[in-house]
């Protein structure tokens, strides 16, 4: 599928992966392009953070949770655990570091979130999340299998809502959003997984945020309050709020070196066109 395709976007074509789709979209729900199977179900490996935190922070403003509240392990909050610095290990329920100190990208942290809202809700966290988040938006081809940190499929069209949604929000106070996508924590040091050690390693609640990072996923144009999230099995999903779009692309390649080479040159693609648009 090809919806007034600026070909930036139709260059996924040259991606070494055996099915690729990607979209563009900017806050008002306008889709500026589309193109490949952007109905076709993919493993968003991390890219289900996002979704995740989003369905964490309507637990917030419904008032069952509080970002302050102990989570986790002990010191540890709910905004500990969304940033990445609780201090739990990577893919293990164990503690490496004191609450705050280091920005230990976990998933288990994820987990250990979803346990959270589930008890604070009396809701499983798939099913939390499928009615704050996915129900609402019409994310029909959404659903979560698993961890909250990694075993999310959607599609390109659904992410699309989805980024849609997070730059104009309605499912949640704009205040909220704009907290999501502020640095947590500054000056906190940590790897970015695929791109080793970084100082400082900025994140906001659930999403990364780009700043001034290199080497980085999105592109050496993008904006430094460009956030969002890539996933190990080839996804990603930005929001660049300087350009006024956000864009996804999902493949069925596990992230690797050809990613590392064309996701960047990619977004300077989009972002390019779209000026000249």
């Amino acid at each position: 599928m090809s919806l007034n395709s600026l070909a930036s976007v139709a260059s996924i074509e040259n991606w070494p992966v055996p099915t690729a789709a990607a979209g563009v979209v900017r806050a008002d729900g306008t889709v500026l392009a589309a193109h490949g199977p952007v109905d076709h179900r993919f493993p968003l490996a991390s890219v289900t953070k996002p979704l995740a935190a989003y369905a964490v922070l309507v637990a917030y403003e419904e008032g069952a949770i509080e970002l302050d509240e102990p989570a986790g392990p002990p010191g540890s909050t709910v905004r500990h655990l969304l940033a990445h610095t609780s201090g739990l290990a990577f893919d293990e329920h164990r503690v490496t570091a004191p609450p705050g100190e280091r920005r230990l990208y976990s998933n288990a942290g994820f987990e250990q979130l979803g346990d959270h809202v589930a008890k604070a809700t009396d809701i499983p966290f798939a099913e939390y999340l499928r009615q704050a988040v996915l129900q609402p938006l019409g994310m029909t081809r959404t659903t979560l299998d698993g961890s909250p940190a990694k075993d999310g499929l959607s599609t390109v069209g659904d992410l699309l809502r989805f980024a849609a949604e997070v730059q104009a929000p309605r499912l949640l106070d704009p205040r909220t959003v704009a907290e999501a996508m502020t640095v947590q924590y500054k000056g906190t040091k940590g790897v970015l997984p695929g791109y080793g050690h970084q100082n400082p390693n900025d994140w906001g609640l659930g999403f990364e945020i780009r700043d001034s990072k290199s080497p980085h996923w999105t592109g050496s144009s993008s904006s430094p309050r460009t956030f969002g999230h890539f996933g190990q099995s080839g996804t990603f999903l930005w929001i660049d709020p300087e350009a006024g779009v956000a864009c996804t692309a999902l493949t069925d390649r596990a992230f690797g070196p050809w990613a590392i080479e064309a996701w960047p040159a990619f977004t300077d693609g989009v972002l390019a066109e779209l000026r000249g648009a």
